[in-house]
């Protein structure tokens, strides 16, 4: 274990992050929909949400929502799954949205040789407009305690003050002890308006800077952080430990980079392989599951960082960790919506390597 754990906490995990309506079409797809199931998602608020249901973690929501029925909708979702969500921000509604919303996603899964496909309805949401000042910091990580903090790319990306929001509250959390962790997690859309690419490095530089764990996509590392790419003849586990060494080389504050290695036949059917790298135990790499057949891929890598996050919450192995993550991921993706509907039980079979059986 490379990290020190506070032992006495009022939460396990907190993330700081949107949680927006998500509208799936089902089987159909979004522009002949006639109907939508509705469920909560986002990306730091996927991981908390599946600490809390699946992995029995005490968690709360560092978020804010606008205070008419789309807001309360997602709050009794949220609460559904075990989140606390006493900390969220209340933003009064002025009748239309004008001052502030509640984002939409609007997302269809993707089958064969046809990919998922999402379309986010998030301008001006009520997250985006929070600031640190609207969060009581010093009562929630220095007198409640907090054990484990999560954040993200998505929620840095959201307007032009939430990095500054995100490294105040990161600031606030390593003052008290609390381990945190940044998902990259780069998606050019958010960017577009405000920098672009160069920005979302600087941001993620900075980012990486403040943590204690990194987890990211290849790109992420390469073109956002700046790392040396490697050579082309290194593939797989060998590429991913080139890339991480260098990471923890330009952060010495990091203690650990993990990352999803996801290599796609069709929408339905990927590899998928969880993957840790410490200065300790160098590069650790889960069971590969090959033609790993998926019904919705949206909260595979969120599942990965849960699983990943209860495992050193609960001072396993690296090893030990980084196989729940990545049998918590592939679960994760056999069910829809963005939040896992596994159970601790199954996520354990999965992680020792026992397959798909019927159980009475």
């Amino acid at each position: 274990m490379p990290l020190t754990l506070k032992t006495d906490a009022s939460y396990d995990a907190v993330a700081l992050g949107e949680i927006m309506l998500r509208l799936d079409p089902g089987a159909g797809r979004i522009r002949t929909a006639r109907q939508f199931d509705v469920w909560e998602g986002g990306g730091e608020y996927n991981a908390i949400r599946a600490l809390s249901h699946v992995f029995r973690q005490r968690t709360a929501a560092l978020s804010a929502l606008v205070d008419n029925d789309i807001g309360h909708l997602i709050e009794g979702l949220a609460r559904a799954g075990g989140v606390d969500t006493s900390l969220i921000k209340w933003v009064p509604y002025d009748g239309l949205g004008r001052s502030a919303r509640n984002g939409l996603n609007f997302t269809e899964r993707g089958y064969g040789i046809r990919g998922a496909r999402g379309v986010s309805d998030r301008g001006n949401t009520a997250i985006s407009q929070m600031t640190a000042g609207d969060m009581e910091l010093e009562d929630l990580f220095g007198v409640r305690g907090v054990r484990w903090f999560h954040t993200g790319g998505i929620f840095a990306g959201l307007s032009e003050n939430s990095y500054e929001t995100a490294m105040a509250v990161i600031k606030s959390a390593r003052a008290y002890g609390t381990v945190v962790s940044v998902d990259l997690n780069y998606r050019p859309s958010l960017w577009a308006d405000h920098g672009g690419q160069e920005r979302a490095a600087k941001v993620f530089t900075q980012l990486a800077e403040a943590a204690d764990v990194l987890i990211g996509g290849e790109t992420d590392f390469l073109d956002r952080l700046g790392i040396e790419p490697p050579a082309d003849s290194l593939q797989g586990e060998a590429r991913f430990s080139s890339i991480a060494s260098r990471t923890l080389a330009r952060f010495p504050n990091l203690n650990l980079v993990a990352t999803t290695a996801r290599k796609v036949t069709t929408a339905s059917r990927n590899d998928w392989q969880g993957m840790c790298h410490t200065l300790a135990t160098g590069t650790v790499v889960s069971r590969e599951r090959k033609d790993l057949e998926i019904l919705d891929r949206v909260g595979g890598g969120d599942g990965f960082a849960s699983g990943l996050i209860y495992g050193l919450l609960q001072g396993l192995t690296i090893q030990e960790a980084v196989e729940i993550g990545a049998a918590h991921g592939a679960l994760a993706m056999t069910t829809p919506g963005d939040n896992s509907m596994a159970t601790l039980p199954e996520v354990l079979a999965a992680a020792q390597g026992i397959g798909s059986s019927t159980h009475r």
